[in-house]
Parts: C-alpha cells; sequence; structure tokens
C-alpha cells in the first residue's frame, strides 16, 4: 500500500477513505474468516487528527451495522499501552508513552491510567519530526529515525535548554534554540542531532524515575513510535537498572501505529461487555488517556 503524502490531515484522510474498504477485506482473506465470523469492531476514537479519525470511524460504524455486530471505540493512547503490556508481560509498570503527537508518563490506579506529567506545548515526536525539516533529513523511513542515525555520528555536545516543570515538559523552547544553531552553522547536524537527542530523553528519564518512585514500582514499559529509538531505550535502562528494575519495549511493529492495538484492545473491553452506542461514536481529538474507565483491569 502506498504511503499517505505526509501527515496533512485532509490528505491522510483521503488516504485512509481510498483503502480501508480493500484493506478490511485484505485482512479477513489473510486471517481465513468471513464477515459472519466477526463479533465486533473496533476503532480509534481519539486522539488524533480529525479528519482521518473521522473516516475511519464512519467506516466502522458502516461495517458494524452491515454486519450487526457491535462497535466498540477505543482511546488511542489506551490501545499502545495494552498493547504493549500484552507483547512484554509486563504487569504494572510506569509506562512511558512517547510518539508524534503525545507525551505522557502514565501509571495504573483504581481503574484509570492515570497521567503523571506530560508536555505542555509539543509532543517529542513533533519535536524531532520538526527538526528534521529544518536539516532536510528525508521522511524515508522515517524522520525520527534519520535523526537516531545521524545523532549517533555526533561528537561534540551542545548545550539545550532542559525544562523540567515539576513532572511535566517543555520541548518548544529546546526545538526554537537547536533551530537557531542549525542556522548558525557552528555545529554540525550531527552534533545538533545527538544534542537535541540526549536533552529530550534527559528530560523524560527524570520525570520517569520520578513517578516510579511516588507509586513504587520497579517496571518502566515505553510505548508510541519514538520509543523505537534505541538510545531512548539505553538511557532508560540504565536508570531502571540502578533502581533494581526492569524495562520493557516492544519492536516497530508493535510501537508504531498498528490495527492489532486497537483490535487487542477492543477485544479486552469486550471481554468485560464494553461497547459503544451509535450516539455515542462521535471521534474526539483529545479524548484524554484518563478519562478512560478501565474495567478489565484489577
Amino acid at each position: 500500500m502506498c504511503r499517505p503524502p505526509g501527515f496533512l490531515p485532509r490528505a491522510t484522510a483521503q488516504h485512509h477513505r481510498s483503502h480501508v474498504l480493500d484493506l478490511v477485506q485484505e485482512a479477513l482473506d489473510q486471517a481465513g474468516l468471513k464477515p459472519g465470523d466477526i463479533s465486533r469492531v473496533a476503532f480509534t476514537q481519539g486522539p488524533g487528527m480529525a479528519p482521518p479519525l473521522i473516516a475511519v470511524a464512519v467506516a466502522a460504524r458502516t461495517l458494524a451495522q452491515i454486519w450487526d455486530v457491535p462497535l466498540i471505540g477505543v482511546n488511542h493512547c489506551v490501545g499502545h499501552i495494552e498493547m504493549g503490556r500484552l507483547i512484554t508481560g509486563a504487569e504494572n509498570p510506569v509506562v512511558l508513552y512517547v510518539s508524534g503527537g503525545n507525551t505522557q508518563v502514565i501509571a495504573y490506579s483504581e481503574r484509570r491510567y492515570r497521567i503523571f506529567g506530560e508536555t505542555i506545548d509539543i509532543a517529542i515526536g513533533n519535536c524531532l519530526d520538526r527538526f528534521a525539516r529544518v536539516l532536510g533529513v528525508p521522511n524515508d523511513p522515517s524522520p525520527g529515525y534519520n535523526i537516531e542515525l545521524l545523532a549517533r555520528k555526533g561528537k561534540r555536545f551542545c548545550p539545550l535548554p532542559y525544562v523540567v516543570k515539576g513532572m511535566d515538559v517543555s520541548f518548544s523552547g529546546i526545538l526554537s534554540q537547536v533551530e537557531k544553531l542549525a542556522r548558525e552553522g557552528v555545529y554540525t547536524p550531527e552534533d545538533l542531532c545527538y544534542s537535541l537527542q540526549e536533552t529530550l530523553f534527559s528530560m523524560l528519564v527524570e520525570t520517569t524515575e520520578r513517578a516510579m518512585a511516588h507509586v513504587g514500582s520497579k517496571e518502566v514499559l515505553i510505548v508510541g513510535g519514538v520509543g523505537c529509538n534505541l538510545r531512548l531505550q539505553q538511557m532508560m535502562g540504565h536508570m531502571v537498572e540502578q533502581r533494581g528494575g526492569h524495562i520493557y519495549a516492544t519492536d516497530e511493529r508493535f510501537l508504531i501505529d498498528n490495527g492489532l492495538m486497537i483490535a487487542h484492545a477492543g477485544s479486552e473491553m469486550a471481554r468485560v461487555g464494553l461497547t459503544t452506542p451509535l450516539e455515542s461514536s462521535a471521534c474526539s481529538q483529545r479524548f484524554r488517556t484518563d478519562e478512560v474507565y478501565v474495567t478489565w483491569r484489577d
């Protein structure tokens, strides 16, 4: 399947509309299933960009009515968490959720995934992608991955703002400063990528460690596309090891956005009888992680 033309909301929505039915048929064929074998339809209800969310929600509602099965709206962030728990076997970890649109430090308590800290402006993936555009770094296979490769060749660290406010982090000022340094040409692109990664990831390690101490957890689970970064995993692993704990992370198949994570979270919700009535199936760009009542966990 062709890639969507960047991540422009309208273009991405058009891509989804053009391919969703073929993709559903392909999935059924590969699984050896027929529509009559489907018991529920799960879809991403948010958060995210509105046009792509709506495009898929319309398809999900249509299929659920044609097949006469219940609909289940899944929180995108919760989908990442449940997929990570399933694949890694992590029992009750502090979760670092890092992606293009989200940066959150999360821990489970009393039927909610509680947000202990988050970005107060842009997400870390957005920060990395925007700096990649400044450097002219290609999108193939992803801007963040190419920044990671450049960072491995960095030799000189340039000081950047380190902005931790309580349990929250801020990336916009760091981005402005590193963009300024890129224009000045004093540091190489490799040095700038190295410095940016080290600064951003250090902030995340600090806030994650503080959450671990607060809830008494020995586990950290990294989810979201930025979690593919091996340097982030390494830095977080050093901290967790010093605390006598264990870090959990999967490979890119389960870290980046995927349909399986929505299906799995939907199956967990279905197991305890949760469904989404059509009149409650509207999408929300700001569907918060801690809004979900997690009845399927003890």
